[in-house]
């Protein structure tokens, strides 16, 4: 079942600060990606998924989706 990025990050108990930081990027990085204003890179999504426990499979990564 597919989950959207911010219930992922919601359900890891992280904010976007913390999530940010965990990841070398910026807080609004982290907003683009949960309002699908810009996608990360297929790397920065493997290691989105990692911190939040989960499969990138797992995770709606757009509208379209």
């Amino acid at each position: 079942m597919a989950i959207q990025l911010k219930a992922a990050r919601v359900n890891a108990n992280l904010t976007q600060k913390a999530a940010a930081k965990e990841l070398k990027i910026s807080k609004n990085s982290i907003i683009n990606y949960e309002t699908y204003k810009s996608k990360p890179s297929v790397e920065l999504a493997k290691k989105i998924a990692q911190l939040y426990g989960m499969k990138v499979d797992d995770i709606i990564w757009s509208l379209a989706e």
